[in-house]
């Protein structure tokens, strides 16, 4: 059988509208995580635009365990990449979902990120990860990255931290006082031991523009 790619979904209470991509064969119950992401309404879910390349088409919702019994499949109607992102160097690494059905958020009191990446000694898991980041002054965070950053984005966690998020975590939200502030874009290198880099995030401020257009028109806008 050929493989179908799902994104699983939760709702983010410590944690947000949260959402998990992962690879999953149609003949079995086995999958692995890819990617996440976030609702920011009952039936849009927000995610990084470098995610698409992956192919999503389902969201897993219901559980924070990925092998979780309660868990349900939702039909992704269409998607909406951000029509300036080329790569994730270059900033606008944002993209929309619109889900076949509604499905209600929750609010998040603290600021955290969360996700199913790889922990630091790069294993696998099947629970929700949650951690407690600061923000970094933008000035500061250039000068970690050389210069080198794209704008609109907000750096957060692993600069002399042993906190912050890895692979599998991106389109996961950046959630401050209740609110999802960034998504999950890129660290340095794909090097979860980073206490010398910034963790890199979108920064959902610089695109509710865009964002309020497609909850709107209900389409995609290039």
């Amino acid at each position: 059988m050929l493989p179908c790619l799902i994104i699983s979904l939760l709702s983010l209470k410590i944690q947000s509208p949260l959402i998990h991509l992962a690879k999953q064969m149609l003949s079995q119950n086995f999958g692995f995580h890819l990617c996440g992401g976030f609702l920011i309404r009952e039936d849009v879910v927000v995610t990084a635009a470098h995610c698409d390349e992956l192919e999503p088409y389902q969201i897993l919702v219901g559980s924070h365990n990925l092998k979780g019994s309660n868990r349900r499949l939702i039909k992704i109607q269409s998607r909406c990449k951000h029509p300036d992102y080329k790569t994730v160097g270059l900033g606008n690494d944002i993209m929309l979902l619109k889900v076949s059905i509604s499905l209600s958020p929750t609010d998040n009191q603290i600021c955290s990120v969360a996700g199913w990446g790889k922990t630091l000694n790069s294993h696998d898991v099947d629970d929700l990860q949650v951690v407690n980041v600061s923000i970094i002054n933008p000035k500061v965070c250039q000068q970690q990255w050389n210069n080198e950053l794209p704008p609109n984005v907000i750096c957060a966690g692993g600069y002399n931290t042993n906190k912050g998020f890895c692979q599998g975590d991106s389109g996961g939200p950046l959630v401050c006082d209740g609110k999802a502030v960034g998504v999950v874009s890129f660290n340095r290198n794909a090097n979860c031991n980073y206490p010398d880099a910034p963790n890199v995030y979108t920064d959902i401020s610089k695109y509710l523009p865009w964002i309020n257009k497609f909850l709107k028109e209900k389409k995609c806008s290039t």
